[in-house]
């Protein structure tokens, strides 16, 4: 899939969090427990989803994130989710597995270079979205998984509708793989994560993660 989803902002509001609600309760009429592939960008966003499904799914976590700038803050975030999956499973039920994709930042950032003067929270950052999103499904669908869902909808600087929308359109693509609609924020869920970070002492990015949004990172410190 080459074609990305619309760009502009979502307008019609859909109660993603309610979606989610009803899914498990179906889920649990079954008496089954699905697979999941959740795509994962750091421990603090991983936290409060893993609790929301892991009682209803088996979770497997895809750490693809080649966005990420400079390397040293990707394998800072990739370290801090391994270490906090250690602790999540030495009390878990159902153990979390990790998948790491390959890192090529460099080859990333080519495809955003077109869009760097786009500001925060508009085309760029819906294009990185897609394409993360898109090499997640891709992974799930070809491991069979039965389900597949991003945790980006926990953080308040990110469009939920947009990401559920994206995720909609990509599950037109990967049929045998449903898409799993979430906003984790809602109900407190952000309040959660927000506890979790703290019990867990994990480490709280500054930014998103992009050379861009470093960049403009940067600039606000000097």
């Amino acid at each position: 899939m080459t074609n990305f989803p619309e760009i502009k902002k979502s307008t019609n509001k859909i109660n993603y969090y309610q979606q989610s609600l009803d899914e498990i309760e179906k889920i649990k009429l079954t008496k089954q427990r699905p697979s999941l592939l959740l795509h994962a960008c750091c421990a603090p966003c991983a936290a409060f989803p893993l609790e929301f499904l892991n009682n209803v799914f088996n979770c497997t976590i895809l750490y693809n994130n080649s966005n990420i700038y400079p390397s040293d803050e990707y394998y800072r975030r990739l370290n801090e989710l391994k270490r906090y999956l250690d602790e999540f499973n030495q009390v878990a039920t159902n153990k979390i597995k990790l998948v790491e994709v390959n890192y090529d930042n460099e080859l990333y950032t080519k495809k955003l270079e077109p869009l760097k003067d786009y500001p925060e929270g508009s085309i760029r950052c819906f294009t990185c979205y897609s394409l993360r999103m898109e090499e997640a499904y891709n992974y799930a669908s070809n491991n069979h998984f039965d389900y597949f869902t991003t945790v980006m909808t926990i953080s308040r600087q990110k469009d939920s509708q947009k990401l559920n929308e994206i995720g909609s359109k990509l599950q037109s693509h990967y049929p045998t793989v449903k898409y799993f609609y979430s906003d984790f924020k809602k109900k407190k869920g952000i309040d959660r994560a927000r506890e979790l970070s703290k019990q867990h002492n994990l480490y709280r990015q500054q930014y998103c993660g992009c050379i861009y949004s470093y960049q403009k990172y940067i600039e606000k410190k000097v």
